[in-house]
């Protein structure tokens, strides 16, 4: 169905429009329910159907690019993505091994465009006939590499599932746990209320452990639902879990609806039978009509033979953008199980970051050998240090794991790498080294004097700084693209991150600030968003800063900006932000009242939106010790008697201060400085160099009250 541009705001409307007015045996618009569950995470998340909107634009220029650079991944390299079917039945006797079996070939063969019947898609649409590179093996390990068959199968006393409330996909419901759904494709095979034959999620539309497909046991291969049991409902949902909406819109006949590919004709709605020849409807009334042999229509199965060069290229766009993590997946190579294989699984601890020397390492022992693991040795080594050996001993069966405590270690001050290894399991040589050995990269510096003052001009993270990156991806990095002051500066790349929501921190050296009067933290930012700032409900990047008084365990928030409250640059920028010398904005946060806590953490931490990029530069944690005599007295002038340079200072900060004057002895103001609105300082400079010798009084003026103080000038 052709799409432009400016109709994508109508398209995310109409698209979303179901029908409901088509009957058939099958009723048509009821065999799939991605759409209806779409539209329902939209009414419940606003800020969803916003980000789905942004996302489109982008999608489309990363596949004209593709489409452009002829890449594609049936030319450059297959991929080939690991499957787990998850059996839910009350009676599992209902779907057999065999039928899976053919309905992964059916897949595989529609995905490729290698099914026997795409010889009958007609020569109208021949020259427009896509093979996608898309292809899918049963997994032959779980995520806790042991061996699978990739078929999982689960008694439940439900009867059915509804598509939505997704209880099939999680076990307290009756249902089953997702496997990691960054190296898994999740399909739930179960019994589907109503005429629902099955659902899909499109990529970052809800729970992450949801992402997958659900389909009814009867449109397997073989299955009981006539017309509908060939296999191709699972084509079809796969086709929205890779990004593919219905060919016809969803736009209830009206014409105006998209499915944002470029070569599938205009539809005015579902097909519901089998037809033959050239049809046209009142989207498209001329040869070569519409294409009701496409995978994402309804049209029973026997008469679905293909997917479009466009849908393919959109699909392999999306697998690209959204969800490549699925081609890094080991999910495909079998297990080779030895007899003595003992594994680290975690280093538990030391944290990323320990604030004493001293500390007590502790790891995750798996038995991934064929033999019931009742000793190993585990080695544990700080850099280049001495290695600390530790004899365990136990019962460990295949895949059974332990938590153990290892004698404790003490480190220097600087940057380090624990690595701890095992050996000898069993009383002889491991079988498998591969899993053997785990390092942790951990910092300890003893707290830091105030100030801290960091500009971003050396190494990074520099010395004493880490980054908290939990999920692996994008984080804070150094630039010297844009900076307030020197050459560099920090930034985050939103504009290029879809993981929206994933959080990272960039952390501050512990810092000392007992016995303090006050204490700041001070940072320029510069921020720009994709999206107008002025539009309601969206997700925003998001900037916090955050406070630590047990060495990062946990945290305060102390600011918080997003949207049209963080931004320097206040249009919408649709390219990666990069800010000019004018885009810059200085923030300042009191933290004084952490003074009697002594030490504090100070982390910057970035909430992905996939809106712009986020730069920081001159971040100062600073203090401020007052003058004893200033303390005593409220109202300092000094130095006294002075050459020209004379600091007028305030304790506490002078609320309600209208103005500060110098006169001469003869009454005349020689100097003046006036406040409007919010008091900024505690301290006011003046020069009066070029004025005689003699006496000044120096009088600073409250809303209520007036104090004067006299000074001698030499």
């Amino acid at each position: 169905m052709r799409y432009t541009l400016p109709f994508l705001g109508l398209f995310i409307t109409s698209l979303l429009l179901v029908s409901v007015s088509v009957l058939s045996p099958l009723k048509a618009q009821d065999r799939c329910g991605t759409m209806d569950l779409l539209q329902k995470r939209f009414t419940e998340r606003p800020a969803l159907k916003l980000m789905f909107d942004q996302r489109e634009v982008r999608l489309k220029e990363l596949i004209r690019q593709r489409v452009m650079s002829g890449k594609s991944l049936k030319a450059t390299g297959e991929i080939t993505i690991p499957v787990v079917f998850h059996v839910v039945l009350s009676r599992q006797s209902q779907v057999t091994d065999a039928q899976i079996m053919a309905q992964l070939d059916t897949i595989n063969k529609d995905y490729a465009g290698l099914n026997a019947s795409a010889d009958r898609v007609p020569s109208h649409f021949k020259s427009l006939f896509g093979q996608s590179g898309i292809q899918f093996c049963l997994a032959q390990r779980t995520p806790q590499d042991a061996p699978s068959t990739g078929i999982v199968r689960y008694s439940t006393n439900r009867t059915s599932f509804d598509y939505t409330n997704n209880l099939v996909k999680h076990a307290e419901s009756g249902g089953a746990d997702a496997w990691d759904t960054d190296k898994y494709l999740n399909i739930w095979i179960c019994d589907l209320s109503g005429t629902t034959l099955g659902y899909a999620t499109f990529p970052d539309d809800g729970v992450k452990d949801e992402q997958g497909v659900a389909i009814d046991y009867a449109s397997l291969p073989g299955g009981a639902t006539s017309g509908f049991n060939q296999g191709k409902t699972l084509t079809h949902e796969l086709g929205h879990y890779f990004n593919l909406y219905h060919i016809w819109g969803d736009d209830q006949g009206a014409c105006s609806g998209s499915d944002q590919v470029d070569d599938t004709p205009n539809q005015s709605n579902s097909t519901s039978t089998c037809r033959t020849g050239i049809v046209t409807d009142n989207c498209t009334q001329s040869s070569p009509g519409i294409m009701y042999q496409n995978y994402m229509d309804y049209t029973p199965d026997a008469c679905l033979l293909m997917f479009t060069k466009m849908q393919v290229a959109r699909m392999e766009t999306a697998f690209s953008t959204y969800r490549s993590l699925l081609s890094l997946s080991n999910g495909c190579t079998p297990v080779n199980l030895k007899d003595k294989d003992a594994s680290l699984k975690a280093i538990r601890q030391p944290a990323q970051r320990i604030c004493t020397g001293a500390f007590t390492p502790q790891v995750t022992l798996v038995n991934k050998g064929k033999q019931t693991l009742t000793s190993v040795t585990i080695h544990a080594v700080i850099d280049d240090g001495t290695v600390r050996n530790y004899n365990w001993t136990g019962s460990l069966a295949t895949y059974a794991e332990t938590n153990v405590t290892l004698p404790g270690l003490t480190s220097d001050q600087g940057n380090h790498v624990l690595s701890v290894s095992t050996s000898n399991p069993n009383g002889a040589a491991d079988e498998d080294t591969s899993n053997d050995a785990l390092s942790l990269d951990f910092i300890y510096y003893e707290p830091f004097n105030a100030p801290v003052i960091e500009g971003f001009e050396g190494l990074f993270p520099p010395r004493g700084w880490d980054i908290v990156n939990e999920d692996g991806g994008s984080t804070w990095e150094k630039t010297s693209s844009a900076a307030k002051t020197g050459a560099s500066s920090v930034k985050i790349g939103n504009f290029d991150n879809q993981a929206v929501g994933q959080r990272d921190y960039l952390r501050s050296p512990t810092v000392n600030i007992a016995g303090v009067d006050s204490a700041f933290v001070s940072f320029q930012v510069a921020a720009a968003t994709y999206t107008n700032a002025s539009a309601q409900g969206n997700v925003w990047d998001t900037l916090q800063v955050l406070i630590s008084t047990d060495c990062g365990q946990t945290y305060t928030s102390i600011y918080k900006k997003w949207g049209p409250s963080l931004i320097t640059r206040n249009t919408a920028t649709r390219t990666a932000f990069t800010p000019g010398v004018n885009e810059w904005r200085r923030e300042e946060i009191n933290i004084g009242s952490y003074i009697a806590g002594g030490e504090v953490l100070v982390a910057f931490l970035n909430t992905n939106g996939n809106e712009n990029d986020i730069f920081l530069d001159d971040i100062n944690i600073r203090t401020v010790t007052i003058n004893p005599n200033l303390k005593e007295a409220g109202f300092l002038v000094t130095p006294n008697p002075t050459s020209g340079l004379v600091s007028v200072q305030f304790y506490p900060h002078p609320e309600k201060l209208k103005s500060v004057s110098i006169y001469n002895v003869a009454g005349q103001k020689v100097a003046e400085r006036l406040i409007t609105g919010e008091v900024a300082s505690n301290v006011y400079d003046f020069n009066l160099t070029t004025y005689p010798s003699g006496l000044y009084v120096v009088k600073a003026e409250f809303e209520d009250r007036v104090l004067t103080k006299k000074i001698v000038k030499n």
